[in-house]
């Protein structure tokens, strides 16, 4: 057993340690069963003398699986624990009479903002750091807040609602919010200095603000607001119906920093790089450096990084040339983001979607890409090279991550688009220009202002197609709701799924089909 084979098992050890906790709450007295069972697996394998080395070696690694197991489960009960008594989230459950208030059930807290403000329609939430905890506050859209203000509350902490078909409270943990405050009473206090790390990030928000700002004085809405989402991941501008509409023709994942979102985008980079004429080795590094650019344009926000680990997971894995070594790769990223913050594994629809979209790409879309060339040359009777070949990838690409994705999107959205296929194929293609040119017009709007609508051009024509295609399909026959859908759903549709993939890829390698 190779030592990436081991640490592949113990990751997934790991990963069933938290998802195990998260569907019943284990005792303590079970864990120490298993932790003395642990200890005793590892202990035997030490034990075992002779010829029987294989045997020790897949007794000590069992052993260690069972331990990594165990602190899977150790490791979301910390969490857990730390957010049952942190001391805002005390608070907010007695309604915040019992600190600071006014006897009114108000409270006094002073804070940082601690993220970019997330600036709505008619107003503004803001991300505030209050000692070691976190709280978000919703207020009017003027004043306008930034990154690192320090502020004074006065209001009513509260605990997040939990509604009927939606866990705001869960929503918010994954992001380490515990309690929330409602247009509460806000003083300035001036600007926190903050550490190199945050003056950076700060930096990183001045430099968005700005191309965020040159977009909205080169294009119009809808435009302004869809390419703003494209290029920066920011979507508080879109209005509700043009992201409806988004998502019933299945392009959510354009307008949005996700995993699926950055794998086609790598995607079309490696294309577009060895169109050029580079070696798949630049090809691959250059994506890289793409996807690490990107992710600090975009702000850094935790959404981003995942999805940036996902795609270079995936790239990594075309490079590797292997699906095995590419599964063994994101099993670790998942087990350490899950180290980091185990509430992902339930609580954040993303980090499914991007787990699930990478996948995809790594077991399901090299054949399906082979057999859609195995298709095209038959019909067309010649070999499929070049950009036909380019433009066959994104396709399988952008289909093989929405077929994994699919169930999470139904059970969660209740949304399943029909006519997603097409409109990915008419759409993806051009992302990568509408990025390019959009983001070169809006760097020079910053710069020089009266030239940026010369090189806007090419993107209002690649914008006025996009959102044509967008409004052309989004009708009420191109999508189908469905409602009351059974947990049991997920583990049945992706266990066909599962062994579908299997039984394709066994089939494929033993006999070279395709």
């Amino acid at each position: 057993m190779t030592s990436s084979k081991i640490l592949f098992f113990l990751s997934i050890s790991f990963i069933i340690g938290i998802f195990l906790e998260s569907l019943v709450k284990i005792p303590q007295f079970i864990l120490w069963i298993f932790l003395f069972l642990a200890i005793l697996t590892i202990l035997v394998s030490f034990l075992i003398r002779g010829n029987s080395f294989g045997i020790r070696k897949y007794s000590l690694v069992a052993g260690f699986c069972i331990l990594f197991l165990v602190l899977g489960v150790l490791r979301l009960q910390v969490s857990e624990f730390n957010i049952a008594n942190d001391k805002l989230t005390k608070l907010s459950a007695e309604g915040g009479s019992a600190f600071g208030g006014n006897g009114q059930g108000q409270v006094v807290l002073e804070g940082v903002i601690s993220n970019e403000p997330d600036v709505r329609e008619n107003s503004q939430k803001l991300t505030v750091e209050v000692g070691n905890s976190r709280i978000l506050v919703t207020t009017n859209k003027y004043p306008e807040y930034v990154y690192l203000d320090s502020i004074k509350l006065t209001g009513e902490l509260e605990e997040p609602m939990v509604f009927e078909d939606f866990n705001y409270k869960n929503y918010l943990l994954k992001d380490h919010i515990h309690s929330v405050m409602n247009f509460p009473k806000i003083e300035f206090y001036g600007k926190s200095k903050g550490n190199l790390m945050q003056k950076i990030y700060s930096e990183i928000l001045w430099f968005k603000g700005g191309l965020r700002q040159s977009i909205q004085n080169s294009f119009l809405p809808p435009q302004s607001s869809v390419l703003q989402g494209i290029i920066l991941g920011d979507k508080s501008a879109i209005s509700q119906d043009i992201k409806d509409k988004f998502k019933f023709v299945g392009l959510s994942h354009t307008i949005a920093v996700s995993g699926m979102h950055v794998a086609v985008l790598s995607t079309i980079i490696m294309s577009f790089l060895l169109l050029l004429g580079l070696w798949r080795g630049q090809a691959f590094w250059g994506a890289i450096i793409f996807i690490c650019i990107y992710i600090v344009l975009v702000g850094i926000p935790a959404s981003a990084v995942r999805a940036g680990i996902m795609g270079i997971i995936y790239l990594s894995s075309q490079a590797l040339g292997r699906q095995v070594a590419g599964a063994r790769i994101i099993v670790l990223a998942a087990a350490v983001m899950l180290l980091f913050n185990p509430l992902l594994l339930f609580y954040d629809i993303g980090f499914q979607l991007s787990f699930l979209a990478v996948s995809g790409l790594i077991y399901f879309e090299p054949i399906f890409r082979s057999f859609i060339k195995f298709l095209s040359g038959a019909l067309l009777n010649k070999k499929i090279e070049g950009k036909y070949e380019n433009a066959i990838t994104m396709f399988t690409v952008t289909i093989s991550a929405q077929i994994f994705t699919l169930p999470i999107v139904i059970y969660n959205f209740g949304i399943v688009s029909l006519v997603a296929p097409i409109t990915n194929i008419l759409v993806v293609p051009i992302i990568y220009y509408v990025m390019f040119f959009g983001f070169l017009s809006s760097l020079v709007g910053m710069v020089w202002g009266s030239l940026d609508w010369i090189l806007s051009l090419p993107c209002y024509f690649l914008m006025t197609y996009f959102l044509w295609v967008v409004d052309a399909f989004a009708k009420p026959w191109a999508y189908k709701t469905v409602s009351d859908i059974s947990w049991i759903w997920l583990p049945a549709s992706y266990l066909i799924l599962g062994f579908t993939v299997w039984f394709l890829n066994r089939k494929y390698n033993r006999a070279g089909y395709f």
